[in-house]
């Protein structure tokens, strides 16, 4: 509209329609006007590129809040993960400390009872070893019996009643006597085979310890005959060492690791 009275004005003014006084006011009204009108596009130009830049602004801003959603969201499913990690670990330290307890506590017993015998080990009656995690005492047969008998010799009864009278004192406890031989054969009417000798002597065996004072509720006999040796029976010490009677101290079940597992795997088995 503006443009438009500018281009009529100097027609008016031809056409002598105005004064040229008026013409100069008109003239400077419509360059005013004009002069408004730039500015105000020069506005709305740089008010659109204002917005075009907070528009730019605030999806940068939704990307940086998204990114942190997500870095929150990662963040509190790694510490999730982290609780349940030291849990995890608090709880296998427990289980450590435990089972550490237990074995501390079954080193104790073996010391202790390696102090109880220590005169009969030093006399060279006995031996006190470790086998198959268990706590055995050692007696080589040939003090205890003649070659192919199951008779207690009088120093062997002797040496019997001092095991027992020792392992009577360790409370809580049950013994397994174990006969073993070396591997040449017996054939009698008596002993059919070395399994029949083992097992007649370990039966003799837990007989002295009754006889000494020993509750019979806390024993048991067992043979392996030849067939757990200690050494090979290629030499006649070797053989002497495969003779023996061997007292067991049998575990507490309840003691020994995974017993929980176990008693609760009968318990479904059995339902």
């Amino acid at each position: 509209m503006i443009r438009r009275a500018a281009m009529l004005l100097p027609l008016v003014l031809a056409a002598g329609c105005v004064s040229k006084g008026r013409f100069n006011e008109l003239q400077k009204n419509y360059d005013e006007q004009a002069a408004a009108l730039r500015d105000r596009e020069a506005r709305i130009v740089s008010l659109e590129e204002a917005l075009a830049a907070e528009e730019q602004k605030s999806k940068q801003l939704q990307q940086q809040i998204d990114g942190l959603s997500r870095d929150q969201a990662n963040l509190l499913k790694d510490r999730a993960s982290l609780a349940a990690s030291v849990e995890e670990m608090q709880s296998a330290l427990a289980e450590l400390n435990r089972r550490k307890a237990e074995a501390d506590a079954r080193i104790a017993e073996y010391r202790n009872l390696l102090a109880r015998f220590r005169p009969l080990i030093d006399a060279g009656k006995l031996n006190v070893r470790i086998v198959d995690g268990r706590m055995v005492v050692e007696l080589p047969t040939d003090v205890l019996f003649a070659p192919g008998s199951a008779r207690l010799a009088t120093e062997g009864q002797q040496a019997i009643t001092e095991v027992s009278q020792v392992l009577e004192g360790i409370p809580e406890r049950q013994f397994e006597v174990a006969g073993h031989t070396d591997n040449v054969p017996i054939a009698t009417a008596q002993y059919p085979s070395n399994w029949e000798l083992g097992a007649a002597r370990a039966i003799t065996v837990v007989k002295a310890m009754i006889s000494a004072g020993m509750p019979p509720e806390r024993l048991s006999a067992a043979s392996f005959g030849e067939f757990k040796p200690r050494e090979p029976n290629d030499t006649k010490e070797g053989r002497a060492a495969n003779r023996r009677i061997e007292i067991i101290v049998v575990p507490d079940l309840s003691e020994l690791p995974g017993f929980e597992e176990l008693q609760r795997a009968a318990g479904q088995q059995g339902s």
